[in-house]
């Protein structure tokens, strides 16, 4: 499993909001300044992220995005899924996954779905919250 670009700078951008969450609307081109992200690129982040409600946007002036959820009830893993899709390792435990034939006879299958439930509990275990206390730097996701 890889995480894309989209994944990462999504991360980053709602640290970014989190670390100077005050209840105001940010304009977008100075988090893309400051994260150094295409203002083009973050804009369809953004729209992935306020269709499924981690972010509300405002156009106009004094418009931008604000944080729709305080950062501790935002978690990692509904980041990921949101802008990934999925964070199986396999596509056979990708939610909506048919069936497969040999499911049953599968030697991998249960090696599969642990790691499976290792990769959703990391994500599903840590908030943008602890992204923004963890201290540190930049956020080079």
């Amino acid at each position: 499993m890889k995480i894309s670009t989209r994944g990462r700078y999504a991360l980053r951008v709602l640290a970014d909001m989190a670390e100077r969450d005050i209840g105001e609307y940010v304009p977008l081109k100075d988090i893309a300044k400051r994260q150094e992200i295409s203002l083009k690129y973050l804009e369809g982040i953004m729209i992935l992220l306020s269709k499924s409600n981690i972010v509300e946007g405002v156009h106009g002036k004094g418009g931008g995005y604000k944080l729709k959820k305080p950062p501790e009830d935002i978690t990692l893993g509904d980041v990921l899924r949101i802008t990934e899709g999925s964070l199986a390792p396999v596509a056979c435990l990708d939610s909506g996954a048919a069936t497969c034939d040999r499911a049953e006879n599968c030697k991998t299958l249960s090696v599969w779905r642990e790691f499976n439930e290792l990769i959703n509990g990391f994500f599903d275990g840590k908030t943008l919250k602890d992204l923004v206390s963890s201290g540190g730097g930049e956020y080079v996701i």
